[in-house]
């Protein structure tokens, strides 16, 4: 290990960079400098795109990808690109769009599109005054970042609109310049915080050319300029109806109305149990984050608002929802995601176009709606295996394939270990003994 800090890291090359990190780390090993060389790409322009998605790398890190076929939203059959290394999400959630694909699929809605960045600033003075200069000078702000908006008003987004939001009674002398916008097929990330940025200092100079401001007045301080990860107004609606007696399938251990009422119960606890809301929200956003990590979106930014959104009432709630009325029974998913089809890693990454390739090309509204819907996919599977066989059965057949991985098991090993598993319990102790037996027995 250093005994001091390292300087200049950043400035040696990346063959440099696993020098120093084999050398000060793991004794110098040239095995650990072929491990991390062994996943670089041959096409080295490629690699080198790769390289500069972030900083400081020293090679690439692998994550498998699956799909999820026979995904039926809205009559439109997709095949689902899902990049995540739990196997059972994917299981889960192509189980779950199979049960539907014959039930009337997923319908699926946007609800809004509204994405919001903030200016906060400090301003010391008279609450109406500076509500009144802000009505005066709202066009003047908004015709400042005509030139900025332009491209996005061409392709019909732009600002939606610009308020002055008072928060002095939260902290002294804090106000916000609240923006609204609708960056259409892009995320928009960089385009909000380029305007914002714009109309903070226009907005800064503004004040300082004020003729009826004092001098204590005139001085305003932007304390910072920058998008929102909450857009609750920018959210998506999946669902899946059918009659009660529908739910009926092989294995299910139990008639359709006592699964429907297990089912609803289990939602409802998600309401009720902080402890419970948490997990059952991880495991929507299993299916989510997998959709949005293979399209090449900001899956923390969409974990961030979901979260927040499960909490916007003040206290955090499961997010997805269950009506049984009438004989039907109807599942439901509303969730909001600022998400893009076009821009940043969506246009650059050779995966994430193979992904969205893969989904017809959609635009950002379809994207959300078809994003929305494995989550409410890979939430429907986790709920109906907590209330029928429990959610063990499934993960421990994929646990028993690790292990089996892990021991470098043959094919003949491992189907003689699928069969003597069936009903036994599995640990890694229990499997590599009877790896061991069967070694030994040969």
């Amino acid at each position: 290990m250093p005994t001091a800090p390292v300087k200049g890291f950043s400035k040696l090359s990346k063959l440099e960079k696993i020098d120093f990190i084999a050398d000060n780390y793991f004794s110098g090993s040239e095995s650990v400098k072929t491990q991390f060389k062994r996943f670089w790409l041959n096409d080295e322009n490629l690699q080198k795109t790769i390289d500069e998605f972030s900083e400081n790398t020293l090679t690439n890190f692998i994550f498998p990808m699956g799909v999820v076929p026979n995904v039926l939203i809205n009559g439109k059959l997709f095949c689902v690109p899902m990049v995540i290394e739990e196997s059972s999400v994917v299981a889960a959630s192509a189980k779950a769009a199979n049960f539907w694909l014959t039930r009337g699929g997923f319908k699926a809605e946007v609800l809004g599109v509204k994405k919001v960045g903030q200016v906060h600033f400090i301003w010391n003075g008279e609450t109406s005054k500076l509500e009144n200069f802000f009505a005066l000078k709202k066009a003047e702000l908004l015709k400042a970042v005509e030139p900025l908006a332009a491209n996005m008003v061409k392709r019909g987004g732009g600002i939606i609109d610009l308020r002055l939001v008072d928060r002095t009674k939260d902290e002294a002398g804090y106000y916000q310049l609240l923006g609204e916008f609708d960056t259409r097929d892009a995320m928009g990330a960089n385009f909000i915080n380029s305007i914002l940025e714009k109309l903070g200092s226009t907005w800064k100079e503004m004040l300082l050319d004020a003729e009826d401001f004092t001098d204590t007045e005139k001085e305003m301080q932007v304390v910072m300029a920058i998008l929102s990860n909450y857009t609750p107004e920018c959210i998506v609606r999946s669902s899946v109806e059918c009659d009660i007696a529908d739910l009926n399938e092989p294995g299910l251990e139990m008639d359709a109305h006592e699964f429907a009422e297990k089912f609803s119960r289990a939602i409802r606890i998600s309401k009720i149990d902080v402890t419970r809301a948490t997990t059952h929200n991880k495991g929507i956003f299993n299916g989510i984050d997998a959709v949005v990590i293979a399209t090449g979106n900001d899956f923390r930014a969409v974990e961030a608002c979901g979260h927040a959104y499960a909490a916007r009432d003040g206290q955090y709630r499961g997010l997805s929802n269950v009506e049984i009325k009438d004989g039907k029974f109807r599942f439901s998913l509303d969730i909001p995601m600022a998400i893009g089809a076009v821009g940043g890693l969506t246009s650059l990454h050779p995966m994430s176009k193979l992904s969205l390739d893969m989904l017809g090309r959609p635009g950002a509204e379809e994207l959300m709606k078809v994003v929305a819907t494995i989550g409410l996919a890979q939430n429907f599977g986790a709920v109906r295996s907590l209330v029928t066989s429990g959610i063990q059965k499934g993960h421990m057949k994929m646990h028993l394939m690790n292990i089996l991985n892990h021991l470098e098991a043959s094919e003949e090993e491992r189907e003689k270990a699928k069969v003597h598993f069936a009903n036994e319990v599995i640990s890694f102790q229990s499997v590599r003994e009877f790896i061991a037996s069967l070694r030994n027995y040969v």
